[in-house]
Order: C-alpha cells, then structure tokens, then sequence
C-alpha cells in the first residue's frame, strides 16, 4: 500500500513550501552522470557514510570552539592555520578526518580485538571508543603534549619480535614521554591492553595519564567517569576500567562546562568521580616527577567489554604467541632493512586481520568485504597460512544469497568472480579439493553470473554479453559498466573450470568454461567497438569511458588475473598511460573519491611492469617502501601534500597483502601462459650488492612448496613437489637468464 502513495509529489510539494530545492529533481539530474542501473545508491555505503558524517557533526559542534582543548594529532594540524593540514570549514558539512587517517593496531594472534595507537601514541583500547594520552606537566608551566609536538620531536616505531607493540617517544624543552602499548594474555581472564610510561624532566612535575573522550576519528562520548574504591582504577561509562599499577598522587576531572581538565591541572580541588550530560568528561591521573628523575606507569584496559561486543565471541584460546603464530610462515632475508620490516609487520597485519572474519582494517573498515577477503586470502595462501584461508572461504556459502550472488552488498558485481578464483587458488596452492558443500555454492555462482549479462537485444553499445551497470569499489566513478567485474568473472570462471576438469566432474567444467569464454568474448568485442582515438591502445575503465585514472580498474586483467600474457600491449600502454597521467610522488593517484595516492594499486602497476620484464617495477616498488608510516603500515590512501591518510582505514590490509605479494613475486612468480615458475625476476640491484645472503620462502605454489635462495653468487631452489615437477626459469634481472633450471641445483649468476 505504501509503495502506491504518490511520494515524489508529497517531496517536491513539500521543498516548494519551505523554499528548497526539490530532492528527487536533484537526484535524477546526479543520476544522470552514471549508467542506468537497477541499484543506483549503494545503500550500505549509504549507512556507513551516515554514520562517519553524523561523527563529523559531532565534531563540527565539538573542536571549533573549544580549540583549547588538547585534541587528538589530526585536529591539531588540520584546525591548525599555519599548518599544511589545513582545513577551511565555512561550507564543511562535517568535520573529519581527511589528512592524517593514519593508526597502528595491536593485539595477539587469535583474538579479533585490535586496540589503535595514533602517530603521537594516543591509545584507543575499544573498538570506536574513547582513548587515553599520557602527558608532561611541570610546576613552572612547561607542558610536554604529544598530539602538539612536530614531527621532529616524536619517534614511533612498531616492534614485531617477539611480540606486536608500538613504541613512542616524545621530546620536547628536557622533557621525555616514552610509552609502549600492546596487547597481552592474562591468566583467567580476558586479555589486557598493557601501556608501560616512562617520563623524565629537568625540572620537577607530573606525568599525566589522561582520558580523553575522542579517537583518531574524532569525539567519542564519555559520560561517567568514576574512580574505584582501591584508588588504582578509573572505571569509564559504567563498564570499563582503566588499572593503574600505582595510586596517583593527584586527582583531577571536569565536565564540559568546566572545560578541558588539562586546563586547570595544578588546582587544589581533587574529584573521584564526574559526570557530564553532554559525553565530553575528561580525567587525569597525576604522578610526581622529580626533577632529573624518570617515573614508570602502567596501565591496563582488560578487554573483555570489546569482546562482549562481537557479534561471534572467540572460541579459540589466546594463548597462542606471536613467536609461535609466525615460526613456520614464509621468510623474507634481504639486506634492505625497511623493506624487510615492511614485510614482517604485512604478515602481521594479515594475521592480525584474519583473527575471525576477514577484514581489511581493524577500525574504519572493520567489515567484512568479498573482495578484500579474497585479495587478502591469497597472500594468506603464499605465506602458509592455508588453515585461514580456508576457514574464511568455508564461511563463503552463508553469504551467498539464494539466487547464487556472493553479496558484500548491491550493486557490485565483482565478488563471484572474486569467489571463483581464490576458491581455485586454495585448491591449486594446497592441493585439496573444496568440499561438496563449498563446490554446490561455487556452481550456483556460476549460474548467477550467466543470468547476471546484459542482454545483447537491449544492451546500450558495447554492453552486450557484460554484466551490468554498478558502482565500482575501485571507485572509477559513476556508475557504468566497468570491465573490473566482467574480468574477475571470466578469470574466476576460467579458474574454477580447470578445477572441474581435474575433478573429474566433466559437465560442470564444460559449463563454467563456455561462459568464461562467453565473457572473454564480450569483453573483446566490447574494446574492438571503442573508437580508436579514444582508446589509444589501451583499456578505459568501461566501453564508454574516455581514458582516465579510472583505467586502473582494468589492469586486474594483467595482474593477478593473468588474462592476457606477460606484457600484452593493451595492457602495456595502459599502465604507461596511467604512470604517465595519474602518479603523483611517485604513486598511483586515484583521482576518484579516494584522492590521494594508493601504494596497493602502484604495486599492481608494478606487478604488471615486473610480469613483463620491464625495469621500472623497482622503482615502483621502492617508491611505495617510502610512502610507508613509521610503524610500517599504509592507509588506504595517502594525502598528497601531509603524506597522512586521506581515506578509508588507517591500517590497510589490502595494502599490506599486495607488499606481501610483491616481495614473493620478486623471488617466485607463477605464470599461467606456458605454465612455469619464473624465478628471482624481481631482485632488486641493491640487494646483491656485496654479496650477502639473499631467500624467500617457503611458499606454496600450485606446485608444492618452494624456497628460493642466491648465497656466493649462486641461485638454489630448493622444493616439496605433490607431483610432477613443474618447468622453472632463472630470470634474475642483469643477468643470464636460464629458461630450464631444476630444485636442488645451483646456479651460477653470469652477466651476459
């Protein structure tokens, strides 16, 4: 009955008599940039903006007129006016975010909880909650703030051995603030957000812990703060505690009318508990310094309120460590030390992110997406954790609708194909087979992916035979018809044939094939239809599209998908004409919503670069090692001036998968065109200089498991085939290449 109200009329009756514009003509005219499409708004994109912009308002009442306040890193930059972060806000509809998006997760293994530490050691132990800061005050009115400091005048660094903990260091007017943060196990009970503090100062003072109700996003309300009855521990909104290991000396609070408790430090009055209607209470615990004297603190959030917050509370135990989490995975020995790190705290993101469902962050994008999962998952298969990998594909099928679509969510139509092809990796690269319940959901994805194609009798030009219209979650623009879904489609089907075939199961090989040829036909016909001079010989992102940065979304064709041979033209001047337009200090600008510089879509373009031979990959690849935060993380994109994030999480694991994979592929790549391994292609001149111990590995292949190592300048490749040995070719860059070597022999490098 609703759906027969004339609601359009009622809008736009409505908007005449209060003088605005009409919504649904506003509407229509925006929808008229993009392909018609039967989903036009994204609607889970639609309720997570709500909910980061209703922060922004939030914020927007909160920070500007109370800039006296110590607030988080962000806010003190970008509300700053002589600082290159800068924000204007007049016609700002919400205040967020935009330029320092940047936060380190810790935590242990098994447990899918993960605490944040901003880039001046703000600590954000729950999930989208309040935080705590630790400061330095002294009695002559020397203040040691972090979020305040200058670059110069903090260090921070993530330690991965033997534990995950992110150090930082603070160093202002002879005084010092060192804090740790990690997450530990504790006996009988749940685990515990543990900061060590360590403070000096030349002349006599106070080392500050602070609660604060905000977090690298913005406000978080803290309604109730109340000391308990031991005189160690805050306890925050009637549910969490913050334990100290000593009583403080001093005790201060405030509510919002009173002001930020940073502001009247040294009075007299002491408060055990506060409250404030408007959730902007504030707390701090003083402890004396001595003057030249260093005083320790330690503080502890048990994490069981976070816990309590999961939708599926953990099963397993927390017991297991970093040291054992990480033993037997795939190795990385080379002589460049940030690009070694880089790595090791990559494995340890993916770790971390793979605790229960996979997500590609451990704040902003704590969700679960199709396509992060399956990107995510392969690097999870090439460093030996193929348990995860496989325990987050069997969970596939429950996201399945009953019409056969994989859905994160409407009107994207990337995720079956995505499905199909890591569904045939984890069987390619642990030699098992899928289980009869995982293959009866793959086939009926296929199914869904042939019902899904644009009727070639009312297709729009070049649109025949694709699937249809969508947003991209490349974000490639409006939406359209992007060849990113129709590749994943033909490649996942391509895929998952070959699986059929080695099977056994004959008709469902026979079926996944021809629609894979089907789409690869289109896609072909698609691109012969597009003018000449608006193509220049590469792949826009859709038939109807001229050449822009959009264009990356088709380079998944080259890289992982290998739909086309190494160093196929078409792919070849796409990724020159995107290095040539779209890169900005030295990476991949992705001009479209995510404005700002993506190091995981630069080291696709270096992927494809590398499977071609061509040289420029290195460069690429360093370029990416440089864009990387002292704590050796990636947000999702990178802001071109500040170089803070400016999008998405601050801790990308998507990011992170593809650095993984770039370091393997450097040592070992699989090829599907004349099927073989190509071995060491992606060395990098440096690293042989001096002649140090190179090796990767072990890494599963859809081969068996291999090690590559160059020691004495010798090339060894030593394996565990499950069958016949596959062909290996040498191809370390500047040198001979051997197109036939086999494991367990040396091989000599010789300039040509």
């Amino acid at each position: 009955m609703l759906k027969l109200l004339p609601w359009k009329f009622f809008v736009k009756h409505a908007a005449r008599n209060y003088g605005v514009l009409d919504p649904a003509s506003l509407l229509a005219r925006v929808r008229r940039f993009a392909q018609p499409s039967e989903v036009q708004e994204p609607i889970e994109l639609l309720r997570a903006g709500i909910i980061f912009h209703a922060r922004g308002l939030v914020n927007s009442k909160a920070i500007q007129h109370n800039l006296d306040w110590v607030w988080p890193y962000w806010v003190e930059r970008q509300f700053n006016p002589r600082n290159l972060s800068f924000i204007p806000r007049a016609f700002s509809f919400s205040h967020v975010n935009l330029t320092h998006r940047n936060w380190t997760a810790v935590g242990l293994p098994e447990l899918p909880v993960f605490p944040i530490i901003d880039p001046r050691g703000l600590i954000t132990p729950l999930h989208d909650g309040w935080s705590l800061d630790f400061w330095v005050v002294t009695d002559g009115g020397k203040r040691l703030l972090p979020s305040k400091l200058e670059d110069d005048e903090v260090r921070q660094r993530l330690i991965v051995r033997p534990d995950l903990r992110v150090e930082t260091r603070c160093e202002r007017d002879g005084m010092t603030l060192e804090m740790a943060a990690q997450v530990v196990p504790v006996p009988d009970a749940a685990p515990a957000l543990r900061a060590e503090v360590t403070a000096r100062a030349g002349d006599a003072g106070w080392l500050v812990l602070a609660v604060r109700p905000y977090n690298p996003e913005g406000v978080q309300f803290i309604d109730h703060i109340k000391l308990d009855a031991s005189g160690k521990a805050f306890i925050v909104n009637h549910r969490t505690r913050v334990e100290m290991n000593e009583t403080a000396e001093a005790l201060r609070m405030a509510h919002y009318a009173e002001g930020d408790v940073v502001l009247d430090l040294h009075r007299s009055r002491e408060e055990r508990e506060v409250a404030c209607s408007v959730g902007l209470a504030t707390a701090a615990a003083l402890f004396r310094l001595e003057a030249g004297d260093a005083r320790e603190l330690t503080v502890h959030v048990p994490l069981g309120p976070a816990l309590a917050d999961l939708a599926r509370p953990p099963q397993a135990s927390t017991g297991l460590t970093w040291a054992k989490a990480t033993e037997n995975l795939a190795a990385l020995n080379i002589p460049d030390p940030q690009m070694s790190f880089l790595y090791d705290a990559a494995v340890r993101t993916l770790i971390l992110l793979s605790t229960d469902e996979l997500v590609p962050g451990p704040y902003t994008y704590r969700r679960f997406w199709f396509r992060d999962a399956c990107l995510m998952m392969h690097p999870l298969l090439a460093i030996g954790l193929a348990d995860r990998a496989v325990r987050v594909l069997k969970e596939f099928p429950a996201r399945q609708t009953r019409g056969g679509y994989f859905s994160s969510q409407e009107g994207e139509w990337d995720s079956n194909g995505q499905v199909l092809w890591i569904a045939a990796r984890v069987a390619a690269m642990t030699g098992r087979n899928l289980g009869a319940a995982l293959e009866h959901a793959l086939d009926r994805g296929v199914d869904w992916l042939a019902r899904k194609r644009v009727s070639g009798r009312n297709a729009p030009p070049g649109t025949a035979g694709l699937l249809p219209a969508g947003f991209s979650a490349e974000h490639l623009g409006p939406n359209d018809y992007y060849y990113w879904d129709d590749y994943w489609a033909e490649a996942g089907l391509r895929a998952m044939a070959g699986y059929w075939r080695r099977r056994g199961n004959q008709n469902l090989a026979e079926k996944a094939g021809a629609l894979a040829a089907a789409f690869r036909e289109s896609i072909g016909a698609s691109m012969a239809a597009i003018p000449a001079a608006r193509a220049k010989g590469a792949v826009p992102a859709a038939p109807s599209r001229r050449l822009d940065a959009g264009a990356i979304g088709s380079m998944v064709a080259d890289y992982p998908l290998q739909t086309y041979p190494p160093g196929d033209p078409k792919m070849i001047h796409t990724a020159d004409y995107l290095l040539e337009s779209s890169f900005h200090r030295g990476g991949f600008f992705q001009e479209m919503i995510h404005s700002g510089i993506n190091a995981y879509l630069t080291l696709d373009l270096a992927q494809t670069y590398l499977r071609a031979g061509d040289p420029r990959f290195a460069g690429l690849i360093r370029n990416v090692a440089g864009l990387a935060s002292p704590t050796g993380q990636w947000p999702e994109a990178i802001h071109p001036n500040t170089l803070g994030g400016c999008m998405g999480d601050g801790q990308h694991g998507w990011a992170a998968a593809e650095w993984v994979m770039m370091m393997r592929h450097c040592f070992v790549r699989e090829e599907e065109y004349e099927p073989r391994l190509v071995i060491g292609s992606g060395i990098l001149p440096e690293w042989l200089e001096g002649g140090g111990e190179l090796s990767f590995g072990p890494t599963p292949t859809s081969w068996g498991e291999v090690s590559v190592g160059i020691s004495g300048g010798c090339l060894r490749v030593d394996a565990r085939w499950r069958g016949e040995a596959p062909r290996m070719e040498m191809a370390v860059p500047g040198f001979r290449s051997e197109p036939r070597i086999e494991a367990g022999k040396s091989y000599r490098l010789e300039r040509p």
